[in-house]
């Protein structure tokens, strides 16, 4: 994994090149992905981050600021509250569940970011490693929305070895995944199970000591039931010339 660094940041710029953009830019949510991918294009690029406060819990919108401001990232913060109140009040509800209002906040995020990509004509630049895409764990449209993803074929516990070399404050690569879409929610309650034990699965190199076949299981449907989130969108094709 040594040099990897260097290569992610040099294909960032081709990418913007190729597209005819000026920079790069991103949601930074104080997590770990956020931060390696936010220095990753700062070091080739003009980028931007945006901290979205989206009803968010103040600890991350801090720890973003704070890591905006300490490793010298162009950031702006912006405030979705009212904007997710609206949306509520104009589909007429306020009863919703916990998971579809997390899609929501995500997809408003989405929306952000593509304003400012599209005002400064930059491209949107997501965060998403591989452990996630492979069972699914983002949100279609929301940050699953996006034009790159320079973490897409690492798998989680290998962000961390680059976060590590990155010499990122031990606070970012200890602290708790989460999308902070809830109060109290973590990526790795949701998939229900560590990192470590998901990306053994993945890899196919299982830890020290049984991972429970249960989980293993687990994986192999979230694989396969989220398989619509990976693919291109489904087109009818039709046969020609066409029937009378």
């Amino acid at each position: 994994m040594i040099g990897i660094e260097e290569n992610i940041s040099n294909w960032i710029l081709k990418k913007v090149e190729d597209a005819g953009a000026r920079g790069a830019i991103l949601g930074l949510s104080g997590g770990l992905d956020s931060a390696v991918t936010a220095l990753l294009c700062k070091r080739t690029v003009p980028t931007l981050a945006l901290i979205m406060d989206c009803a968010s819990a103040k600890e991350d919108i801090d720890l973003a600021l704070e890591i905006a401001r300490s490793y010298e990232i162009p950031h702006k913060l912006i405030k979705l509250d009212e904007v997710l109140r609206a949306l509520l009040l104009a589909i007429h509800t306020t009863d919703v569940d916990k998971e579809t209002l997390g899609n929501v906040k995500a997809r408003l995020r989405m929306i952000t970011l593509y304003f400012h990509a599209n005002q400064f004509n930059y491209l949107v630049v997501g965060t998403g490693n591989k452990s996630e895409l492979s069972v699914g764990y983002f949100t279609k449209y929301g940050d699953g929305g996006v034009d790159i993803l320079p973490l897409g074929d690492l798998y989680k516990t290998e962000v961390g070895e680059i976060a590590r070399r990155m010499l990122l404050s031990r606070e970012v690569i200890e602290r708790k995944p989460s999308a902070g879409l809830w109060e109290g929610q973590t990526d790795e309650g949701e998939i229900g199970m560590s990192y470590e034990e998901l990306d053994s699965i993945l890899i196919g190199m299982p830890l020290k000591g049984k991972i429970e076949e249960n989980k293993v299981r687990k994986i192999a449907e979230m694989t396969r039931i989220s398989e619509h989130k990976r693919a291109k969108i489904p087109i009818f094709k039709v046969k020609r010339p066409l029937p009378d």
